[in-house]
């Protein structure tokens, strides 16, 4: 058997699209579908840049990518303007006068406000700074009306939780490692598109060598009744046997309807999965020639320990773990906060003199929060937190052995699959070339039917088998690029431009 390396070779993905284009937009001018003839190669290129399962997991990509471009913008200072202009009150109000007595007053005010402020996380101890500037404005209308002004020229203020537990600490460590996973599971599903793409292209391959199995064996059968009825007619055959013959010929015709049958439905399926519409028609070309590859198991481990979102994913549920036993810990006891302000203000009559010779404003503020009787919730809450991140720590330990010994499997299956086809190769022309000589001998009379049904038979079965042993060899090829996110042909982990994927 022929073996090359398929790295190099490029297809032109680009005219194929074209060709597609035109037969979904342009429907009313085509007397006849667009034919294309697609190798295995072909399929899976489609499959990876237009199929629907391709395009869904670009758009999943894209909502974590948002997600961490939130989590980043959260890290960076913010700027916000607050305004009221205005707020207008005119009411009838209660009040207490000079002698005590009370009454009510008509009053009609105006509210204007203004203020710009600055903030900044502080990553490092979870708290809060801000510096803001402020102006406000009072109109009081009615008999004696006038207006003041209120202004903050600066204030410094800084909050801080006092608890142990540092919220921004965690983000830190999970959100990264989350888009780092995104884009792992982004390529791991593009090559599960591949692998379902492999598994569209056999079926139909299959489909097709079953027609073309069906249409040569109701040939056979046609031209072996008429010279089984000849000499039936000459008394050198039985009766029996011509009926067996007979029975072989209607067996074949509806074999026949049956594999077109079946050839139309692998062809919409796939036509479905790749987004084409019935206007186009596939034909596929086997691919007899596979690259020369062997993988090692200590090698494939390797990649798949560093490249699979899976074990990502199990990384991160222990930072989750430890983050929930962090906060229900700090939870359990004193709650407590700090908040501390300073800043220049002044008042005055114009908008002028509030900015001449301000004073100065200072705020200090701890709260403490001390669960005196909780009948044991805080406690609780932490070991409830503790007892779950045991479980996730069992639990990945379980799913890291199972993952090492699947990468083994595949690897095993995987090396034996260039023999295993070697194997069903020979089978497969061994068994044509039987069939050829049983049909001579049967010709010139010198075996029954009952042998040359038994050679066909191992005929269509050997021809099968040789496909399901090329479907075997890229399953397990693909199968193990999905473990591993590496490409074993070019020997370079697998990689995606997700720029491009952002643009797209």
């Amino acid at each position: 058997m022929n073996r090359i390396n398929l790295s190099g070779k490029k297809r032109n993905l680009l005219i194929i699209i074209c060709f597609v284009f035109a037969a979904n937009v342009f429907p009313q001018v085509q007397s006849d579908s667009v034919q294309l003839k697609l190798t295995l190669e072909d399929v899976v290129a489609l499959a990876r840049e237009q199929s629907p399962m391709a395009t869904m997991a670009r758009h999943q990509f894209r909502s974590s990518y948002w997600e961490y471009r939130t989590y980043q913008a959260s890290r960076l200072p913010s700027l916000t303007l607050n305004s009221t202009l205005p707020d207008i009150n005119r009411s009838i109000d209660k009040i207490v006068k000079d002698d005590g007595s009370e009454g009510f007053v008509s009053r009609a005010v105006m509210n204007s406000s203004v203020e710009m402020e600055v903030s900044q996380n502080v990553g490092l101890t979870g708290g809060n700074l801000f510096l803001n500037s402020s102006l406000a404005r009072i109109d009081n209308f009615g008999d004696n009306p006038d207006l003041s002004y209120l202004s903050y020229p600066f204030t410094f203020g800084f909050s801080q939780p006092i608890n142990g537990y540092n919220s921004f600490k965690w983000e830190k460590k999970i959100e990264p490692a989350k888009y780092e996973e995104a884009k792992k599971e982004l390529i791991h599903t593009l090559e599960q598109v591949s692998n379902r793409a492999v598994d569209y292209f056999f079926d139909l391959i299959l489909a097709q060598i079953n027609l073309e199995i069906a249409k040569k064996n109701f040939a056979n059968s046609d031209t072996l009744y008429r010279i089984a009825e000849g000499r039936y007619q000459l008394g050198t055959i039985a009766e029996n046997e011509l009926l067996n013959m007979e029975l072989g010929f209607l067996n074949a015709g509806t074999d026949l309807n049956a594999a077109n049958i079946d050839l139309e439905v692998r062809k919409f399926r796939l036509r479905s999965f790749l987004g084409y519409n019935e206007m186009v028609d596939i034909e596929l070309i086997l691919p007899n020639e596979i690259p020369e590859v062997a993988i090692d198991y200590g090698r494939a481990l390797q990649e798949a320990n560093t490249n699979n979102p899976e074990i990502l994913a199990m990384n991160r549920r222990l930072l989750e773990a430890e983050q929930n036993v962090a906060r229900a810990k700090s939870q359990k006891g004193i709650q407590a906060s700090l908040f501390a302000l300073y800043g220049m203000s002044k008042n005055a009559d114009d908008i002028g003199g509030v900015y001449v010779d301000p004073e100065d404003q200072q705020r200090l503020r701890i709260g403490f929060e001390i669960p005196i009787l909780d009948w044991g919730l805080g406690r609780g809450r932490y070991k409830m937190a503790q007892s779950a991140q045991e479980v996730v720590k069992t639990n990945v330990v379980q799913s890291r052995s199972d993952f090492e010994q699947q990468v083994f499997l595949q690897v095993m299956q995987f090396n034996l699959q260039d023999d295993q086809l070697l194997i069903a190769s020979k089978s497969d022309t061994i068994a044509d070339k039987r069939y050829e000589v049983t049909k001579q001998r049967f010709l010139i009379g010198r075996i029954d039917v009952l042998e040359l049904n038994d050679a066909l038979e191992a005929k269509d079965v050997a021809r099968r088998g040789y496909v399901q042993a090329l479907r075997n060899y890229w399953d397990y090829f693909y199968s193990l690029r999905i473990l591993t996110l590496y490409d074993w042909i070019d020997k370079e982990k697998l990689e995606q431009d997700f720029n491009e994927v952002l643009l797209y």
